[in-house]
This record gives C-alpha cells, sequence and structure tokens, in this order.
C-alpha cells in the first residue's frame, strides 16, 4: 500500500500531513501527486470527498519551496467557484504548509478590497480566489497574472453551472502560456472537455471513480408524498421533514438540508426553528461574515442542522455529517451526487434521504439515469399523517403575493359566508331618476352628447342675437364701428368676442393684421398717431426744404412784366 513518505514530498510537507493525521494517501492522491511533481498537466475526474484539495495542494507547496514571489504577480493560481470553497482551499494550504515560508493571498467577495490590496502588493506564492473577485483585481490594475507558474481549475463542472466558463477561459488566456495546469472535475461535460482540449497539454487523464456515481458508503432514500392537495405539497414536505428527523433519533448527529430555492431555504430554517430544532440557513445572499460564522457554528458542533442552497453542495469538506436530507429534488441530476456527497466521507457511513412529490417524476427518472441504479424507496415515518386544512395554500408569503399580482383574486380563496335567513332583511330603496332622462331613448342622448361643442355656442349666440341682447345693440353702435374701433385699439378687444368673431379675424389678409398690430402697439405705447413731423421740428429743417425761385421769376418780379 502506497504511503505519502513514498510520494517523494518535501519533508516539510510531509511533516505537516502526518501532524494532520493522515498516512495512506486516497486513491486520487496517489495517482495524481507523481504526475503534479514531474510538472505534468492533470485532469483529474472524482466524484466528490475523495481528497481532490490535498491531490493538488500537497505537490504545489512542493514545488514552490524554491523561489520568490513578486509585487503583484502571484506564482501560482487557484481559482474555486464560491467563497467557502475557496477558503477551505486555504485552510488546507495553512495547515500543509506551515513549516514552509510561503505566502498566500484569498480573494472573495464580501471582502474589503484595501487587505487584499495590501497582500498582494507584499508577493504571494500561491493565490486563492474566485473568478469574479480575480477580475475585479486585474481591471482596477492591481494584479498581474505573467508570473504564473502553476494554474489550479478546482470543480470545473460546478463552474460551467455557475456560468463562470467565459471568466476562466479570459484568465487562461491572461497567465503565460508555459504553465503547468491542474483540472479537476466530478463530471466531464463536453463543455469541459473542450476547454480541457485548448488549454491543457498532453494531460495525465486520472478517473479514480466512475463519473457522476454515488459513494457506496452512503445508503440512499427516497420517500414519496402525495399531498392531499396540491397547493399543500410545501407544508406536508416540512411535516415529513420533522418526522423523519425525529425518527432518526440519535443516529443523525447534525444534517444538511438542501433546498432548490433560497427562499426556501429561510422558511424551512424558520419552520425548524419554530418547532425547536437547532437549525440556520445558509445561502449565497447572506454576508460573507454570517455564512462563514454559520460553517464554522456546524463544523464544531454548536449547529445540529444546516438548511442550505446548492452553494454549499460543492467542495466542502465536512467530515462527519451523518446525513442529509434533500428537501427538493434536484433539478439537475449532477447535483444530487454531489449533495448527497457530503455525507459518506473518508470511509465514514452516511444516510442520504430525498422527499419528492408528483411533480418531481421527472427529476428522478433524470438522476436514476446519470448513476445507474434505482433510488431504493422508503416509507412514511410513523404516526405521520398529511395536513387536510383549509385555508391558503401553505407557501411562502413571497410567492402568494407573486400569484396575486399576476391576477389572481385575494378574495377567491376566501370562505363564502351562508346567509342566515332568521336575520332582518333590510328594505332596499331605489335612487329616483330624472323623468326626462327615462323618457329620452339612449341614442338620442348619445347624438347629445356627439354635438359639436362649436356648433352649439352659434347657436347660443343666434338666439341671443333674435332676443337683442348681442354687445353691439347693447351699446347702441353699429357693428361697422366696432369693428374700424376694434382694428384701431388692437386685438385685445376683439378677443372679448365669441370665437366665431376671432375666427373671422384671423380669415382677414395678413398686411392688414400687421397694420392693426403695429397701431395696435402705438396707439398704447406712444399715444395719439402723429401725422408728419408735428410743430416742434426746427426751424433750419423747415428753411432746407424752401425751393429757390428761378432766374426768370426774378426778372419778372423786377420788370413788373410776365415772360
Amino acid at each position: 500500500m502506497t504511503k505519502f513518505s513514498d510520494l517523494a514530498l518535501d519533508p516539510r510537507v510531509l511533516q505537516a500531513v502526518t501532524e494532520a493525521g493522515y498516512e495512506t494517501p486516497t486513491p486520487i492522491q496517489a495517482e495524481a501527486i507523481p504526475h503534479a511533481l514531474q510538472g505534468r498537466d492533470v485532469l483529474g475526474i472524482a466524484q466528490t470527498g475523495t481528497g481532490k484539495t490535498a491531490s493538488f495542494t500537497l505537490p504545489m507547496i512542493t514545488l514552490l519551496g524554491q523561489g520568490r514571489a513578486r509585487a503583484r504577480m502571484p506564482r501560482s493560481l487557484v481559482l474555486a467557484p464560491t467563497r467557502e470553497l475557496a477558503a477551505q482551499v486555504a485552510e488546507n494550504f495553512d495547515i500543509y504548509a506551515k513549516y514552509t515560508k510561503l505566502t498566500k493571498a484569498l480573494l472573495i467577495g464580501g471582502v474589503a478590497f484595501g487587505e487584499q490590496d495590501k497582500l498582494i502588493d507584499r508577493g504571494v506564492d500561491v493565490l486563492i480566489a474566485t473568478p469574479g473577485r480575480l477580475l475585479d483585481h486585474f481591471e482596477r490594475g492591481k494584479l498581474l497574472l505573467t508570473g504564473v507558474q502553476i494554474m489550479v481549475v478546482d470543480e470545473a463542472d460546478r463552474m460551467l453551472d455557475m456560468g463562470f466558463i467565459p471568466d476562466i477561459e479570459r484568465i487562461f488566456q491572461l497567465t503565460p502560456p508555459k504553465r503547468q495546469t491542474m483540472f479537476y472535475s466530478a463530471t466531464m461535460a463536453p463543455e469541459i472537455e473542450r476547454i480541457t482540449k485548448t488549454f491543457l497539454k498532453d494531460p495525465a487523464k486520472i478517473e479514480v471513480a466512475r463519473q457522476a456515481t454515488a459513494s457506496l458508503t452512503i445508503t440512499q432514500s427516497l420517500i414519496e408524498v402525495k399531498p392531499v392537495r396540491k397547493d399543500r405539497s410545501f407544508g406536508d414536505k416540512r411535516s415529513v421533514l420533522r418526522a423523519l428527523i425525529r425518527a432518526e433519533g440519535e443516529a443523525c448527529t447534525n444534517a444538511i438540508i438542501f433546498c432548490n430555492r433560497k427562499m426556501d431555504v429561510d422558511v424551512v430554517a424558520k419552520s425548524l426553528k419554530s418547532h425547536g430544532f437547532n437549525a440556520a440557513p445558509i445561502h449565497g445572499d447572506l454576508e460573507q461574515s454570517m455564512r462563514m460564522k454559520t460553517l464554522d457554528a456546524f463544523r464544531d458542533g454548536s449547529l445540529h442542522l444546516l438548511v442550505a442552497s446548492d452553494v454549499a453542495a460543492r467542495g466542502l469538506d465536512i467530515p462527519a455529517v451523518s446525513h442529509v436530507f434533500n428537501f427538493d429534488v434536484p433539478s439537475h441530476p449532477e447535483d444530487y451526487v454531489h449533495r448527497i456527497g457530503r455525507t459518506g466521507r473518508a470511509g465514514r457511513l452516511g444516510k442520504a434521504l430525498t422527499i419528492s412529490v408528483p411533480s418531481d417524476e421527472k427529476y428522478l427518472k433524470a438522476i436514476e439515469s446519470l448513476i445507474k441504479t434505482e433510488i431504493p424507496r422508503g416509507a412514511l415515518p410513523e404516526g405521520f399523517e398529511p395536513d387536510t386544512r383549509e385555508g391558503k395554500p401553505d407557501r411562502p408569503r413571497e410567492e402568494r403575493k407573486g400569484r396575486e399580482r399576476g391576477g389572481r383574486s385575494r378574495d377567491r380563496d376566501r370562505p363564502v359566508k351562508a346567509h342566515d335567513e332568521s336575520a332582518p332583511m333590510e328594505p332596499l330603496v331605489a335612487t329616483p331618476k330624472p323623468e326626462a332622462i327615462e323618457d329620452t331613448p339612449r341614442e338620442e342622448r348619445r347624438e347629445d352628447r356627439r354635438e359639436p361643442r362649436a356648433d352649439r355656442r352659434r347657436e347660443d349666440r343666434g338666439e341671443r342675437h333674435e332676443r337683442g341682447e348681442t354687445r353691439v345693440e347693447a351699446r347702441g353702435e353699429t357693428r361697422s364701428d366696432v369693428r374700424s374701433e376694434a382694428r384701431t385699439e388692437g386685438r385685445n378687444e376683439g378677443r372679448s368676442e365669441g370665437r366665431g368673431e376671432r375666427r373671422d379675424d384671423r380669415r382677414e389678409p395678413r398686411e392688414e393684421r400687421r397694420d392693426d398690430r403695429r397701431d395696435y402697439r402705438r396707439d398704447r405705447d406712444l399715444g395719439p398717431a402723429v401725422i408728419g413731423m408735428g410743430d416742434h421740428v426746427p426751424d433750419f429743417i423747415l428753411r432746407s426744404f424752401a425751393l429757390k425761385p428761378s432766374r426768370t421769376e426774378e426778372l419778372e418780379d423786377a420788370t413788373g412784366t410776365e415772360g
């Protein structure tokens, strides 16, 4: 049997491994470490919980034993899909490299940039990061990847599910072509295979177990729930979950409960707390400090039940998990393998129970097709009875609000009150309507409403004219006088006339309207009109206009005769 001492590791690394309590490597460690120490690219395919983290951490520390890092230029890079997995890799590095002088930096979201920048500026040998935060530092000009000698991509299939593949391809292009690449994945999707062919050079392919298979140390069971009402399935599943936890008794030392949606994670955790269970939620919307605090409490045993989304399904090394409960059947069959892989680790026995409803049939078929076996069916816990209460559907409040916003009335779910025949009837009093409206047909009333406003006003003016109530006759003036006065006094007087007269004024020639406008301004601002130059003209101007007599007229005046 191969031991760690037979793998040509650095003596300082062997000392740290021995103190950690490990003597015999796992199959993937025994096969991957020799190829990695030779500088070859490694493509590792193994199910979760097989020790993949140590298979690249131990040779990386040995290879980086000589050399020194420069500022902002890390010597190696480890990419992880989630913050928790990146933090776990950093913890393993601290354990195995405690007798070396190698430095590390952890770049994850939820942490201030300032502290991370200080570590990068000092120079680090190992940089552990999530793809998004790594690119943020690079775009800010705080990081250079041209000095990377070893690059590791952990949980590549999870990277694919989370949409990180474009970021991974960009990071590969930022690193030098002469580098050692180690690629680890639990499954081998076509997109993952394409990337390995593009960026890996003659890799050593290591497959220690059939792809997407569950560990033999895990006892699987499927609990089928058939609710009486379809809208009560969520409440029935919560009741089944509580009954299963109680039925396991002391055998359930701790457990992870997986839900498909973050909203359900919070609701299930709150429901368990209200029934006296020691439970806490963890999902991507929580702050990083709260997520780390919850994980630490679950590791040290102060937290009994961890309700999680798939953010906690990949790569978390919690070896002493006794049970895994799938509150929801995962929509992706690969997620089922990763979820139940949280238990039964490192040779321990584990138990995985999945709760399903009739609508999960297609997902169950996909899972059983992937793992090449049928999940054993289990019986409902003793004493469990489905909830048959009447009332609103037992779903989260946010979902009920969304359905109501979609057009469903809230009053439809309320029971209709029965009429009490013994109660006295209140008399109904009808409101009388005007007789004129009742006698008038509806079509005639509509025609009256559609009558043009201008026509009604013309008719009103005509009636007033026949009654002798026009403004012109009331003042005793003729219409021609009024028009001439309006032209001299401006259009302001014309605005007081009816709408019809204003339309007549608009039809006048443009030159006449301009003259009226000029007269209005002059009469209003400068007083009465002045013809000629007026009496105030100086005498010298008047002299200049006098005509001189001709020579003939002067002679005639002198002789007194006519020409």
